[in-house]
């Protein structure tokens, strides 16, 4: 546990990815990035064939994920697959890189991510690698025309070619390069021209990159905005065989360090002995934060004067969106037979025969409705895009997601209009105590 509790969980670190065409160099870069041959390199076009992730720390943004990715100009049935796998990390993308050949003139793929990215206002930087090669021409062989090229100018550069008029080819080439930059001068602070062969400018790009991410305008508070120095807070851990064997959950791991941080004390407890614990406190605890498993034990336990909230909760506030995530709740109460419900787990981890996502939730919308749902599950980055079909959608607290995922699944839901709840929120609500689990959170909602 203790070893988890020193390592910054992806979730919470800024995701910064490397798009561009095939045989640009994003792996190449993305090594000379972090110093580690982590990506493999080949000549060969769409050598990726799925997205690499490295994590590292990157001053002054601190803990990173860098992700390289696929080829965005694949081919074939498999090359559609990569482009929808480079296409997925964009959900999660905090900053991007684009990656374009700087021996060819600047093309419309370029153009086309960069607009992607402003879309989805994401920051991004345009980085020409190769540029040890960009005092190079193409060699006498018509392969080596650049693609971008309209069909009069290839036609121009081949016959150049055949002339081998190779001093006038360069020129020509060189010129193309500046009028890239001056036509597309609105990108002037964000181009950077990079070797990942030799190094030029790694370090360079290295501080962009850095420089990249804006200030967040509203700091978006875990735990710490709800107690101060001194104040105690009971935390309800149950153990059962859904339990990790040896260590707690990341929400928990994350409460503790932000009770810590605070000057705070936390009181850890199983809900089986919460009773005495709360006996042998001088004064009541500041809040009390259950696992919503034991939500309607730890509500019947606990005196209505103490708050009372839990981690599914927490988190639904502090990587979603809380107010939206408390409305789509109610959906549950429209649900018929047969109706589709999607129950999203943002990780893959193994599933065992009490397993919250698929069998005690499914079981507890059953109960409450006395109806049966039709239930489809997904984990890990299999979110789908479009979810119109289903009643309602219920995603898990998101912890192994950053924020930026959270809040590509929760618009998609909200733009299909499609209701959309969490676990912890689904689970107070189905109990009847939604109002009091959010009462002390109302201010930030």
């Amino acid at each position: 546990m203790m070893n988890g509790m020193k390592q910054t969980p992806s979730g919470e670190r800024i995701h910064i990815a490397f798009f561009g065409r095939r045989n640009v160099g994003k792996s190449s870069l993305m090594n000379a990035f972090t110093g580690q041959e982590l990506s493999v390199v080949s000549a060969t076009a769409g050598t990726t064939t799925d997205a690499v992730y490295k994590a590292m720390e990157l001053l002054p943004l601190g803990p990173v994920v860098l992700i390289d990715t696929p080829g965005l100009d694949d081919t074939g049935e498999l090359g559609e697959k990569r482009i929808g796998k480079a296409r997925q990390v964009m959900r999660k993308t905090d900053i991007a890189i684009v990656v374009a050949d700087g021996t060819v003139p600047f093309g419309e793929a370029e153009e086309e991510l960069i607009s992607e990215f402003e879309r989805r206002q994401i920051p991004w930087l345009l980085v020409y690698n190769k540029e040890d090669l960009a005092e190079r021409f193409p060699e006498d062989d018509k392969k080596d025309i650049p693609k971008e090229l309209s069909k009069d100018d290839k036609a121009d550069l081949a016959k150049r070619l055949s002339q081998n008029d190779k001093a006038d080819l360069s020129e020509r080439f060189q010129e193309d390069r500046k009028e890239d930059l001056s036509e597309k001068g609105r990108y002037a602070e964000k181009v950077l021209r990079v070797s990942a062969r030799t190094g030029f400018h790694i370090h360079e790009l290295k501080e962009r990159v850095a420089a990249l991410l804006p200030k967040e305008e509203e700091e978006r508070p875990l735990i710490g905005d709800l107690l101060s120095t001194g104040d105690t807070m009971v935390l309800v851990v149950p153990i059962d065989k859904g339990a990790p064997k040896g260590r707690l959950i990341l929400p928990q791991q994350q409460m503790i360090r932000g009770i810590l941080e605070a000057g705070a004390f936390s009181l850890v407890c199983r809900d089986t002995e919460l009773e005495e614990a709360l006996r042998k406190l001088v004064a009541p605890p500041k809040l009390v934060i259950t696992d919503s498993q034991v939500f309607d034990r730890v509500n019947r336990i606990l005196p209505e004067s103490v708050p009372l909230t839990s981690f599914s909760i927490l988190m639904a506030r502090y990587k979603g969106d809380l107010a939206l995530l408390a409305a789509g709740a109610a959906a549950v109460e429209q649900l018929r037979d047969g109706d589709q419900v999607l129950i999203c787990e943002g990780c893959t981890h193994h599933r065992q025969c009490e397993d919250i996502g698929t069998v005690k939730l499914p079981n507890l919308i059953r109960r409450y409705t006395k109806v049966e749902p039709d239930f489809l599950f997904t984990s890990g980055t299999e979110f789908p895009t479009d979810v119109s079909s289903y009643k309602m959608v219920v995603h898990c607290g998101g912890c192994m997601l950053n924020r930026r995922e959270v809040m590509y699944r929760l618009n998609c839901c909200r733009e299909q209009g499609v209701p959309v709840t969490n676990y912890g929120v689904l689970i107070a609500y189905l109990n009847g105590i939604l109002e009091r689990a959010t009462r002390i959170l109302e201010p930030f909602r």
